[in-house]
C-alpha cells in the first residue's frame, strides 16, 4: 500500500511542478508586457510632448509610465507650460492619470 502511495505522489509531482512552471511563465510575461507598455506609453507622451509644447521644454520634462499612471517631473517656464504638459499627456492614449510634479522655475 505505501509502495503504491509512493508511486502515485510520484506520477503527480511532474504534473504540479509544469503547472506551477507554466504559471512563472505567464506571470513573466504579463510583467514583460507590463514594461514594454510602461515604455511606450513614456515614449507616446514625450512625443505629444515635444508637438505640443516644443522640444526645448520637452528636454526639461522627464516623464514616468508606471501602469497607465504617468509622472511629470522637471522644471518648466511657467504655471501654464506646466498646466499645458499635464492637459496633453492626458489625452495620449493608454493614459489613467497623471501626477504631474513639475516646478515652475523661478
Amino acid at each position: 500500500m505505501r509502495l503504491l502511495l509512493a508511486v502515485l505522489v510520484a506520477a503527480a509531482m511532474p504534473a504540479f511542478a509544469q503547472t506551477t512552471n507554466d504559471q512563472a511563465t505567464e506571470q513573466g510575461r504579463q510583467t514583460n508586457n507590463e514594461y514594454v507598455s510602461d515604455a511606450t506609453l513614456t515614449t507616446k507622451v514625450h512625443t505629444a510632448l515635444a508637438n505640443d509644447v516644443g522640444m526645448r521644454t520637452m528636454y526639461s520634462i522627464n516623464v514616468d509610465s508606471d501602469k497607465g499612471v504617468v509622472t511629470l517631473k522637471g522644471k518648466v517656464d511657467s504655471q501654464a507650460t506646466k498646466q499645458r504638459a499635464e492637459d496633453v499627456a492626458k489625452r495620449v492614449s493608454g493614459v489613467t492619470s497623471v501626477k504631474n510634479e513639475l516646478q515652475v522655475k523661478g
